[in-house]
């Protein structure tokens, strides 16, 4: 009798555990019915390491752990003295060629031409002076009244006047046909130059200045003001709060029930009852071994592929790694067009 009453009571266990696991299976890895998929995974986002692109000593930060930032907002500062001054002397430069560059495209100015113009008449005059007075001393030589020596010092006092001439007449040439092209272009190019050595000093020197590329919140400090900075060492931790997505895992059998931009549902246990609107915005392309986060010891060998479930997230209430249940119609019409990943639908 006590046998028997073991067996029943056995048999009633047996029926009891495969009641409970189809019960269990049916929750957490089927759809609850033919009009819905229910996946199961965790909220994920993306976090980024933020760097000074400069190396020096900081010297200020303006936000705490914990801080939600917009993006560009300013986060902190370098102690930028000397990428000042380079910056600055760099922009002097710059105004000292655009001067030259000035100067030689206006050309020589009407002052220096006309005194190129009366030396040209001076160096006439001397050699019409030096001319005659050379003609003089070798009349003179000739009827023995003066020597031949100052003759001939005349007459070379004769030759330089006229050397002294021609050069007087190649500076008003030269005055009257202004600089020449190539020094012009050479005058530009040293004027491009100058102006990229300042903009790569202006670079720098924004370089000390550290913004946050997108809106998101502070997660961690790592350095302090004092410290030295530089690109290699992260001075924050930023969480990206935009976009938000449930990580979830489909079986094969289920894929092809799915395309991306699919509306769907998420919830949490956090906010027991409310209910995020969502959107497909990733399916894996290949298969994996269920994940040991979520797999139970019978699953281990199912293959399933990842898919990101895009939510929008209002209040800021998920967060990293919370358990979340994502609910799929199958009824609704799939979609025309995949939509980009980096994009939710409009609320």
């Amino acid at each position: 009798m006590k046998s028997r009453v073991l067996r029943l009571s056995l048999l009633v266990l047996l029926l009891a555990s495969v009641a409970g696991g189809s019960w269990w299976w049916s929750k957490n890895y089927r759809e609850s019915s033919t009009n819905e998929l229910i996946l199961f995974g965790n909220v994920d986002i993306r976090d980024v390491q933020l760097a000074f692109n400069q190396s020096d000593r900081i010297e200020s930060l303006l936000v705490q752990e914990g801080d939600r930032v917009y993006a560009g907002q300013l986060l902190g500062v370098l102690d930028a003295r000397r990428l000042k001054a380079a910056a600055d002397k760099a922009a002097a430069q710059v105004q000292a060629q655009r001067e030259v560059v000035a100067r030689l495209v206006n050309g020589t100015r009407p002052e220096d031409i006309r005194k190129a113009r009366a030396d040209v008449d001076l160096a006439k005059a001397e050699l019409e002076n030096a001319r005659r007075t050379a003609a003089r001393k070798k009349a003179l030589a000739e009827q023995k009244a003066g020597s031949q020596q100052e003759a001939d010092d005349a007459r070379a006092a004769a030759s330089t006047a006229t050397a002294r001439l021609a050069a007087a007449q190649a500076v008003l040439d030269l005055a009257i046909a202004g600089p020449r092209k190539e020094d012009i272009a050479e005058a530009r190019a040293q004027l491009q130059s100058l102006e990229a050595q300042r903009n790569l000093a202006r670079i720098e020197l924004a370089d000390t200045s550290l913004h946050a590329p997108k809106a998101g919140i502070v997660q961690d400090r790592i350095l302090e003001p004092g410290d030295m900075a530089s690109p290699q060492k992260p001075a924050f931790t930023l969480a990206i709060v935009d976009p938000v997505w449930v990580r979830a895992y489909v079986a094969e059998p289920d894929l092809g029930k799915l395309s991306l931009g699919m509306a769907a549902e998420v919830e949490t246990d956090s906010y027991p009852g409310k209910r995020y609107r969502a959107w497909i915005g990733f399916i894996s392309p290949t298969a994996e071994f269920t994940p040991k986060s979520v797999e139970v010891r019978q699953l281990r060998t199912r293959l399933v592929y990842q898919v990101r479930v895009f939510v929008h997230n209002p209040d800021d209430e998920l967060r990293l790694g919370m358990p979340a249940t994502v609910h799929i119609s199958l009824d609704q019409p799939r979609p025309a067009a995949e939509p980009s990943n980096s994009e939710l639908p409009p609320p």
